[in-house]
């Protein structure tokens, strides 16, 4: 019996595990700012939590335990591989509703841009927090940090982030352009 039950579950676990996916690649973009560096790192994560399974003492951990793995793998890129410039593809077209695309678009290329130039601990906790919506506990236990740290990292990411971002706001042109006369 007790064997069946534990078959079961490790195939449940596993398609948890694979939900996580969509999640996994969210946090790590947010920490990298690539889309396709995020997308092999999720994959990684993902491949490495498979693999490893049987490793999970708490199954109902397991989020934290993917985050971790995600954390580890990060910090493994880190050290291979200096950051490199991110190049966006998106076109913009003549329609309309590409307008209001348009506004949203840069909106989030602001908060992106500006996340981006957090210190890479802030940007991890942050978006820990305020993307997955994780407890500074699990947090804490994900990156291996007390808990302090993980509420002080937040703070001065939070307040940075606000920084950038108005300072970015007070540099774009408020309303319509002027036009002016010249004779």
């Amino acid at each position: 019996m007790k064997l069946i039950d534990r078959l079961c579950t490790n195939r449940q676990q596993r398609k948890q595990i694979a939900a996580a996916r969509t999640r996994l690649y969210r946090v790590a973009l947010a920490w990298c700012g690539d889309a396709m560096l995020a997308d092999d790192l999720a994959q990684e994560a993902v491949s490495l939590g498979l693999q490893k399974i049987h490793q999970l003492r708490e199954p109902e951990r397991l989020n934290a335990w993917l985050y971790s793995i995600l954390n580890n793998c990060w910090k493994t890129h880190l050290r291979r591989q200096r950051p490199h410039e991110d190049l966006d593809d998106e076109m913009i077209g003549d329609t309309p509703a590409a307008e209001v695309s348009a506004g949203r678009l840069e909106t989030v290329q602001r908060v992106r841009s500006a996340v981006a130039r957090l210190p890479v601990d802030q940007r991890r906790v942050l978006s820990l927090v305020d993307l997955e919506g994780m407890a500074y506990c699990e947090v804490a236990e994900v990156l291996d940090v007390p808990i302090g740290t993980v509420m002080s990292r937040l703070h001065r990411g939070r307040r940075a982030l606000l920084g950038l971002l108005e300072s970015t706001q007070r540099t774009q042109p408020v309303g319509k352009p002027v036009l002016r006369r010249v004779k």
